[in-house]
């Protein structure tokens, strides 16, 4: 989707993703050759700290539509969507005491969980509509993104209330599409298309409905989270987080400089300038993710030397063992030691 590179991408939770490659295994669709294919690593998916570009969600998502042959994959996925899988966003709505306090932090934080779109919120009369607004052009991607926003806000409505939104319907644009009415039964509103806005319409009355989970204090705790993963997220707005981003999710790891430029829609020579105008290379993010990556294989698993050498893309357990000295001034063995041993000095 070129369009997308003409925008600043924040990257999606990779979470999302691996719920959709989840509901391609239970159609028969071998998910992770899919997300292979597109140079995804299957096993960052379930971190919800990380994010994918958009270049490459896009790409796995048109690829899973096709080969699952099911349009309608994003209203599977609006169904599969519980509100913790939306982070401290999710987690802030459970918490909050009405609706409308959930749907404000929706408005305000939608960055957060898809930096592609926006919510617009007004009042007219004794209704109150939230419109669904893109970025850019979806292309191709339209109804499966707005399948899985729009009704994803109707079922998340009915995890908050524990009952359907009463009075409440759903105005799509464009002509309603072939697949639809195999899942019309799963969308407990009235949907409309043909509209002039992709929108959810809410009896104003609705607003001060009490959500079933509502916990100040928690809320309090999850919007400062809110808050604070929005500010990061602004301030990795940068193209090094860009090309960061590709190389935290790249499979095979680590990804070589063409695959990295091509994925970002810029070529190898522009890559490295605009890497150099903020003061980085992508050796040095690649160094970087695989520092990190190897502390964690250290500390966190048993794998060998030579597994986790060759996990990070090293010739052998001697490569990157110089290597891990030259990051950290120790050995990786001694590293795992002193890390394994805190615990029981504490």
């Amino acid at each position: 989707m070129p369009a997308a590179a003409q925008i600043q991408d924040l990257g999606l939770p990779a979470i999302y993703l691996h719920t959709i490659a989840e509901l391609l295994r239970q159609r028969g669709v071998d998910d992770r050759a899919l997300l292979t294919r597109v140079g995804l690593d299957p096993a960052c998916l379930t971190d919800d700290d990380v994010r994918v570009s958009l270049s490459q969600a896009s790409e796995f998502v048109t690829r899973a539509i096709v080969e699952s042959g099911e349009p309608g994959l994003g209203i599977l996925l609006a169904s599969e969507l519980r509100l913790p899988l939306h982070g401290a966003l999710g987690l802030a709505a459970m918490n909050s005491r009405t609706l409308g306090e959930a749907m404000d932090l929706m408005v305000r934080y939608l960055s957060l969980r898809a930096p592609h779109l926006r919510i617009f919120c007004r009042t007219e009369g004794d209704t109150t509509t939230l419109r669904v607004v893109s970025g850019f052009d979806l292309g191709p991607l339209q109804s499966f993104i707005m399948d899985a926003m729009v009704f994803g806000c109707v079922m998340m409505g009915i995890q908050l209330l524990g009952e359907p939104l009463r009075g409440a319907r759903v105005h799509r644009r464009g002509h309603e599409p072939s697949y639809f009415q195999r899942f019309r039964q799963r969308i407990p509103v009235p949907v409309m298309y043909g509209c002039d806005e992709d929108a959810i319409l809410i009896p104003r009355g609705q607003l001060s409905s009490p959500i079933r989970f509502s916990d100040e204090q928690a809320a309090e705790v999850s919007r400062e989270q809110c808050e604070q993963a929005l500010l990061r997220l602004n301030e990795n707005a940068g193209f090094v987080a860009r090309v960061r981003r590709v190389i935290e999710t790249s499979h095979p790891f680590p990804p070589k400089l063409g695959r990295a430029a091509g994925t970002l829609f810029v070529s190898e020579r522009t890559l490295k300038r605009r890497l150099q105008e903020e003061n980085a290379s992508f050796q040095m993010l690649v160094d970087e993710v695989r520092l990190e990556r190897a502390q964690d294989l250290l500390v966190n698993t048993h794998m060998g030397l030579s597994q986790i050498a060759d996990a990070l893309g090293y010739a052998d357990a001697a490569n990157f063992t110089r290597a891990f000295k030259r990051w950290t001034g120790t050995s990786p063995s001694a590293h795992r030691h002193s890390c394994r041993e805190l615990p029981q000095a504490g």
